[in-house]
C-alpha cells in the first residue's frame, strides 16, 4: 500500500446476474493521497463487475506498471488487466500486449469522451481490449458512498448497477464504448 494512504474496508454483497456470481467480499482500499473518493469507487466498482476469487488490487496510482486491478493465473500469467479513469495510450497497448483482456472504466463526462476521441485511432485496433463509460452523475453518486467503513449491496444486470449502502443508492448505466474484439467508437 501506498505511504500516507488513506485506508477504507468495504463488505462488498455482489448479486451478478449476468454472471450468475453472487458473493460477498471484504476489501481494503488504499486510496493515494492524489486519488479521489470518486476514482476509489469506481475502481471498486470495476472490482464488483469482475469479482473472482483471483482478482486483485494492483498498486495503480503509485505504480505505472500495475493496473487497478488484475487477475493472475498460476503461472503469474496475467488474465485480466482492469484499469480506471483515462490511462495513457502507450500503457494500454503495454497492457493489451501483457494481458489476455484489458478493461478500461472511463469516467468523468466530458473528458472521458475527449480521451476517447483522441486515443481511437490506435485503441479500436486492440483486439483485447474493452473500454466502458460511466456517466458522471453516476461516478459522482458512487463518491457518495465512500466512507472509511462500507458495507455495501451491489446488484449488476445487463450493465446497470446498483450500489446501495444504507437508504442511499448509486444507480450506474455502464455504456460500452469498445468491445474487445470489434472496431467501432
Amino acid at each position: 500500500m501506498a505511504s500516507n494512504a488513506t485506508i477504507f474496508k468495504a463488505t462488498v454483497h455482489i448479486s451478478d446476474m449476468d454472471r450468475q456470481y453472487y458473493q460477498d467480499h471484504a476489501v481494503t482500499l488504499a486510496r493515494h493521497p492524489s486519488e479521489t473518493d470518486e476514482r476509489m469507487m469506481v475502481r471498486l466498482c470495476a472490482f464488483a463487475l469482475h469479482a473472482h476469487e483471483a482478482l486483485s488490487f494492483g498498486r495503480g496510482v503509485s505504480a505505472e506498471e500495475e493496473p487497478a486491478l488484475w487477475v493472475k493465473d498460476l503461472t503469474g500469467a496475467i488474465d485480466i488487466w482492469i484499469e480506471v479513469g483515462q490511462p495513457h495510450e502507450k500503457s494500454i497497448r503495454q497492457a493489451c500486449g501483457r494481458a489476455k483482456q484489458v478493461y478500461v472504466y472511463t469516467y468523468g463526462g466530458r473528458g472521458a469522451d475527449q480521451w476517447w476521441e483522441k486515443n481511437l485511432a490506435t485503441l479500436e485496433r486492440l483486439d483485447n481490449l474493452t473500454v466502458m463509460n460511466l456517466p458522471l452523475e453516476g461516478s459522482r453518486a458512487l463518491a457518495q458512498l465512500a466512507h472509511p467503513s462500507m458495507e455495501l449491496q451491489c446488484t449488476i444486470q445487463e450493465r446497470h448497477i446498483w450500489m446501495t449502502e444504507g437508504a442511499t443508492t448509486a444507480h450506474i448505466e455502464l455504456t460500452i464504448v469498445k468491445d474487445a474484439a470489434s472496431s467501432f467508437g
